[in-house]
């Protein structure tokens, strides 16, 4: 697992990068605000329920939450389950609308 910052994350977004990102908090979380990618909560990551995260096992995968703790759990359950990059987002969604909300 490696980190990554709001301001890098934001940056290679507004570029267009093709980015592989994943929501690991709560649906009613993500229904208040989210920036995108596919919404997996991490219970269901703690359970080993990724399947539908297969295709992006050798991809650069991004993972948030609210404020980078569960995002930091899932990056390392999804390492040990073989992903090769893994990325957390630091400070997660409070620090990502504390600079662009």
């Amino acid at each position: 697992m490696q980190n990554i910052t709001a301001e890098e994350l934001k940056k290679r977004i507004d570029s267009g990068e093709e980015l592989y990102i994943l929501d690991v908090r709560e649906p009613h979380e993500r229904a208040e605000f989210n920036i995108g990618g596919k919404h997996i909560p991490l219970g269901f990551i703690q359970q080993m329920e990724v399947d539908e995260l297969e295709e992006w096992k050798e991809k650069e995968l991004i993972v948030y939450c609210r404020s980078g703790n569960r995002s930091g759990q899932a990056c390392m359950l999804l390492d040990s389950m073989g992903f090769t990059n893994t990325k957390n987002l630091v400070g997660g969604m409070l620090k990502w609308t504390e600079l662009y909300k």
